[in-house]
């Protein structure tokens, strides 16, 4: 392939990662409203755009052939040939396979498509799936009102199930879903239009201010007509991730400053709109109720609703037989499968789920690269801020980390999201010198200065032109000189 059809390849491939964006927004739409007879089929409608893309790299050879891709192919492989051993002559061969094949759908198909984002695109495409992001927060926020003001059983509030579905957050209000087919949906699109507001709000110039007072504001009122205490916590988390820029980037408080005056004044007067009062009541009333539920405090149930799910993955670990009970018997789609109807047979719970699958050991090395892949980019998108003073990575992967370590993959939109936030968080590391190469995790960072070589300090552009020397060629240097010095600099 020459390059200009292995370029134009590869500009494909970019169009299905903006078609799974699409797909990954629109899917509950159109299971619950447009389709509603097609809902099973629509779990898998981005499945088809993924597998094209991988067909696309493999013929632009980008395709990701790194070691974490491999590793995940040996467990992936391996949990699905000995799904087959427990289940065998209790169900069909027929239903075995296909219940196999769901769960290796959901634990393993979309995750290469991460490396492959990254490899891909452009900072310039990272910087477009922003602007459409903020730009839909607002018609995302206005549905989430209507969905807030109308009764339970409304069209608005249907699910792909039906009507009458939809899980309440209290005082006879619905936790408000947008588009999509459940609250999760809301609460990682949420989370990722902040980080968007905040790296621009930061960065300026990137997006219009009107733009971002628009979805600043969609945002806060998002969250509070939502009545999901999910919300409010993944909002928070990328908000406090901040927290961690200030320590690696002490340089960004006097902006910062500037950035939190604005939301103050702007969230001051959200807070007197009626939406957001009636919405606050609901929230903190659901908070105190599930804290009274439990005997806690509101900061209490939510410690232990994170790390509750860690330690019952932890006790499963050790119960679980050995060759697990077989992939995708966990997940709602592997269940309907296998016995005909949608249900958590083994557990709600993703590190449960995971290892009554594929067993303490290929269940544990599961667990164990999705949380390694995690620490990982983490650590690359933290390198981003110190080095490159990229705050665009973190603030992405703040939102995504979460699902990356426990999101239920059988559940599509947390996958979706999952793998599509991460992926953007590696695309959006790369500079303008880098637009066009691949990302290798595999690789060590680089390191800030090379362990030997003297630092080189530069003449200042005064004393450059007091000698008779260009100040705009860079060869001009010199050890004896402080770069702070000349009337230039001052």
């Amino acid at each position: 392939m020459n390059d200009e059809k292995r370029e134009k390849t590869i500009q494909h491939i970019r169009w299905a990662i903006w078609l799974y964006f699409g797909l990954l927004l629109a899917e509950g739409a159109l299971r619950k409203w447009v389709l509603p007879q097609l809902a099973s089929p629509l779990l898998l409608v981005r499945d088809p755009v993924v597998i094209v893309a991988y067909f696309l790299a493999l013929r632009a050879r980008v395709f990701p052939t790194n070691g974490w891709v491999f590793a995940l192919t040996v467990i992936g492989l391996l949990s699905f040939g000995i799904s087959f051993v427990p289940l065998y002559g209790i169900f069909p061969n027929s239903r075995i396979f296909l219940t196999a094949v769901y769960g290796l759908r959901c634990n393993f198909l979309h995750l290469p498509f991460i490396f492959l984002m990254a490899t891909v695109l452009r900072r310039e495409d990272v910087e477009k799936i922003g602007w459409w992001t903020l730009v839909l927060m607002g018609p995302m926020a206005a549905l989430m009102v209507a969905q807030f003001q109308s009764s339970p059983d409304s069209f608005l509030n249907r699910t792909s199930t039906g009507e009458g579905d939809m899980m309440l957050a209290a005082l006879g209000k619905v936790r408000t879903a947008g588009p999509f087919s459940f609250v999760v949906g809301v609460v990682y699109y949420l989370a990722l239009a902040t980080g968007f507001v905040l790296w621009a709000a930061l960065k300026r110039g990137v997006y219009k201010n009107w733009l971002l007072l628009f979805a600043a504001v969609s945002i806060v009122i998002g969250t509070a007509v939502s009545g999901s205490r999910s919300v409010v916590g993944a909002c928070g988390v990328v908000v406090a991730s901040l927290l961690l820029v200030l320590i690696v980037r002490p340089s960004a408080v006097n902006r910062l400053g500037q950035t939190l005056l604005v939301v103050l004044i702007l969230g001051f007067v959200v807070t007197k709109t009626p939406i957001f009062k009636e919405g606050v009541k609901v929230l903190s009333t659901r908070f105190n109720s599930v804290a009274e539920a439990e005997d806690t405090s509101v900061s209490g149930s939510l410690v232990a609703r994170f790390f509750g799910e860690f330690g019952d993955g932890l006790f499963v670990l050790a119960k679980a037989p050995f060759l697990g009970y077989g992939l995708g018997v966990g997940t709602n789609g592997g269940s309907k499968l296998l016995i005909g109807q949608s249900a958590f047979l083994l557990s709600e719970s993703e590190w449960s789920r995971v290892f009554l699958e594929s067993g303490p050991v290929l269940g544990l090395a599961f667990i164990v690269w999705r949380c390694s892949l995690a620490i990982r980019i983490g650590f690359l998108c933290l390198g981003s801020v110190t080095r490159e003073r990229n705050l665009l990575p973190l603030l992405l992967f703040s939102s995504s980390f979460l699902p990356m370590i426990n999101g239920q993959f059988g559940q599509t939109t947390i996958l979706g999201f999952g793998v599509f936030v991460t992926g953007l968080a590696l695309a959006a590391r790369k500079e303008h010198a880098l637009e066009d190469g691949p990302l290798d995790l595999d690789e060590p960072d680089e390191p800030l200065e090379i362990p030997g070589r003297p630092r080189v300090a530069r003449c200042s552009p005064y004393a450059l032109r007091l000698h008779g020397l260009d100040p705009g060629d860079d060869d001009n240097s010199s050890h004896g000189h402080d770069d702070s010095n000349g009337a230039v600099d001052r």
